[in-house]
Protein backbone atom coordinates (compact mmCIF):
# COMPACT_ATOMS: atom_id res chain seq x y z
CA UNK A 1 0.00 0.00 0.00
CA UNK A 2 1.20 3.24 -0.89
CA UNK A 3 0.11 6.44 1.43
CA UNK A 4 1.12 9.51 -0.19
CA UNK A 5 0.83 12.12 2.84
CA UNK A 6 0.83 15.86 2.20
CA UNK A 7 -0.02 19.10 4.13
CA UNK A 8 -0.05 22.81 4.14
CA UNK A 9 -1.37 22.99 0.91
CA UNK A 10 -2.92 26.73 1.66
CA UNK A 11 -4.78 26.61 -1.66
CA UNK A 12 -5.56 29.33 -3.15
CA UNK A 13 -3.51 31.69 -1.10
CA UNK A 14 0.27 29.90 -1.66
CA UNK A 15 -1.34 28.28 -4.63
CA UNK A 16 -3.93 27.85 -7.45
CA UNK A 17 -4.18 23.97 -7.93
CA UNK A 18 -2.31 21.19 -6.60
CA UNK A 19 1.74 21.03 -8.21
CA UNK A 20 2.43 18.65 -11.38
CA UNK A 21 4.97 16.65 -9.89
CA UNK A 22 2.51 16.31 -6.24
CA UNK A 23 -0.26 15.36 -9.00
CA UNK A 24 1.75 12.61 -10.50
CA UNK A 25 2.17 10.93 -6.83
CA UNK A 26 -1.24 10.96 -5.95
CA UNK A 27 -1.95 8.86 -9.59
CA UNK A 28 -0.03 6.21 -7.51
CA UNK A 29 -2.34 6.32 -4.04
CA UNK A 30 -3.68 3.52 -2.57
CA UNK A 31 -4.70 6.81 0.45
CA UNK A 32 -3.91 10.10 0.62
CA UNK A 33 -3.46 11.54 3.87
CA UNK A 34 -3.47 15.23 4.56
CA UNK A 35 -2.55 17.14 7.41
CA UNK A 36 -4.35 20.62 7.48
CA UNK A 37 -4.39 23.78 6.26
CA UNK A 38 -6.16 22.47 3.02
CA UNK A 39 -7.84 25.93 2.94
CA UNK A 40 -11.20 25.34 0.53
CA UNK A 41 -13.03 22.27 0.71
CA UNK A 42 -13.22 21.25 -3.29
CA UNK A 43 -9.22 20.29 -2.85
CA UNK A 44 -10.12 17.71 -0.70
CA UNK A 45 -12.42 16.62 -3.22
CA UNK A 46 -10.00 16.96 -5.74
CA UNK A 47 -7.94 14.38 -4.20
CA UNK A 48 -10.86 12.11 -3.44
CA UNK A 49 -10.79 11.67 -7.31
CA UNK A 50 -6.99 10.08 -6.84
CA UNK A 51 -7.89 7.95 -3.79
CA UNK A 52 -9.66 7.23 -0.41
CA UNK A 53 -8.27 10.49 1.90
CA UNK A 54 -8.15 11.02 5.64
CA UNK A 55 -7.50 14.56 6.27
CA UNK A 56 -8.09 16.64 9.53
CA UNK A 57 -8.75 20.56 9.84
CA UNK A 58 -5.67 23.39 10.19
CA UNK A 59 -5.89 26.61 11.62
CA UNK A 60 -6.12 28.48 8.15
CA UNK A 61 -8.62 26.46 6.94
CA UNK A 62 -12.31 27.98 6.12
CA UNK A 63 -14.86 27.56 8.06
CA UNK A 64 -16.88 24.92 5.87
CA UNK A 65 -13.50 22.60 5.62
CA UNK A 66 -13.57 22.98 10.07
CA UNK A 67 -17.43 22.23 9.82
CA UNK A 68 -16.48 18.73 7.64
CA UNK A 69 -12.94 17.64 9.06
CA UNK A 70 -12.05 16.45 12.63
CA UNK A 71 -9.03 18.29 14.74
CA UNK A 72 -7.33 15.02 15.08
CA UNK A 73 -7.61 11.13 14.10
CA UNK A 74 -6.63 7.78 14.47
CA UNK A 75 -7.00 4.98 11.93
CA UNK A 76 -5.45 1.85 11.05
CA UNK A 77 -4.44 1.03 7.59
CA UNK A 78 -2.92 -1.94 6.53
CA UNK A 79 -1.65 -3.25 10.30
CA UNK A 80 -0.10 0.21 10.87
CA UNK A 81 -1.85 2.66 13.71
CA UNK A 82 -1.67 6.33 12.42
CA UNK A 83 -2.93 9.21 14.36
CA UNK A 84 -3.05 12.43 12.93
CA UNK A 85 -3.09 15.91 13.58
CA UNK A 86 -2.19 19.58 11.98
CA UNK A 87 -0.08 20.84 14.92
CA UNK A 88 0.29 24.44 16.29
CA UNK A 89 2.57 26.85 18.48
CA UNK A 90 6.09 27.28 16.94
CA UNK A 91 8.07 24.75 15.26
CA UNK A 92 10.32 24.05 18.17
CA UNK A 93 8.51 20.99 20.39
CA UNK A 94 5.81 20.59 17.84
CA UNK A 95 6.62 16.60 18.40
CA UNK A 96 6.07 16.77 21.70
CA UNK A 97 3.10 19.04 21.48
CA UNK A 98 1.62 16.30 18.51
CA UNK A 99 2.66 13.67 21.21
CA UNK A 100 0.86 14.36 23.77
CA UNK A 101 -2.56 14.36 21.53
CA UNK A 102 -1.98 10.58 21.17
CA UNK A 103 -0.29 9.50 24.06
CA UNK A 104 -3.08 7.68 25.67
CA UNK A 105 -3.23 5.93 21.49
CA UNK A 106 -0.66 2.99 21.00
CA UNK A 107 0.35 4.11 17.29
CA UNK A 108 3.29 3.00 14.80
CA UNK A 109 2.75 6.65 13.49
CA UNK A 110 2.41 10.34 13.69
CA UNK A 111 1.74 12.35 10.96
CA UNK A 112 1.38 16.01 11.49
CA UNK A 113 2.72 19.51 9.72
CA UNK A 114 1.68 23.08 10.54
CA UNK A 115 5.80 24.06 10.68
CA UNK A 116 5.87 23.58 6.79
CA UNK A 117 8.94 21.64 7.35
CA UNK A 118 9.79 18.19 6.56
CA UNK A 119 10.50 16.00 9.01
CA UNK A 120 11.23 12.36 9.34
CA UNK A 121 11.94 11.08 13.38
CA UNK A 122 11.72 7.98 15.53
CA UNK A 123 10.12 8.96 18.81
CA UNK A 124 10.90 5.85 20.70
CA UNK A 125 9.00 2.98 18.06
CA UNK A 126 7.07 5.80 16.64
CA UNK A 127 7.53 7.62 13.46
CA UNK A 128 7.11 11.08 13.31
CA UNK A 129 6.40 12.42 10.08
CA UNK A 130 5.80 16.15 8.56
CA UNK A 131 5.46 16.33 4.56
CA UNK A 132 6.51 19.91 4.56
CA UNK A 133 4.61 21.87 2.14
CA UNK A 134 4.48 20.69 -1.79
CA UNK A 135 2.78 24.98 -2.55
CA UNK A 136 4.66 27.22 0.07
CA UNK A 137 8.62 27.74 0.55
CA UNK A 138 8.73 30.26 3.48
CA UNK A 139 9.48 28.02 6.18
CA UNK A 140 11.46 25.44 4.03
CA UNK A 141 14.05 25.48 1.01
CA UNK A 142 11.85 23.47 -1.16
CA UNK A 143 8.55 22.20 -1.85
CA UNK A 144 7.56 18.46 -0.68
CA UNK A 145 5.33 16.19 0.04
CA UNK A 146 5.75 12.23 1.93
CA UNK A 147 5.46 8.45 0.96
CA UNK A 148 4.95 5.49 3.20
CA UNK A 149 4.65 2.44 1.62
CA UNK A 150 3.16 -0.05 3.55
CA UNK A 151 3.67 -4.41 3.43
CA UNK A 152 2.88 -7.30 5.21
CA UNK A 153 2.00 -4.68 8.47
CA UNK A 154 5.44 -3.12 8.20
CA UNK A 155 6.58 0.31 7.02
CA UNK A 156 8.66 -0.55 4.16
CA UNK A 157 9.55 2.94 3.13
CA UNK A 158 8.90 6.42 4.51
CA UNK A 159 9.83 8.78 2.35
CA UNK A 160 10.13 13.03 1.91
CA UNK A 161 10.02 13.83 -2.09
CA UNK A 162 11.62 17.10 -2.30
CA UNK A 163 10.99 19.41 -5.20
CA UNK A 164 11.69 22.68 -6.82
Amino acid sequence: MRIVVISDTHIPERAKELPPQLISALKEASLIVHAGDICEYWVVEELRSFAPIFAVQGNMDRADVKAKLKKEEVFEVAGQRIGLVHGWGPPWGIEERVGKVFESASLDVIIFGHTHQPLKKMIGDVLYFNPGSPTDTVFAPYFSYGVIDIADGMIQRAEIVRFE
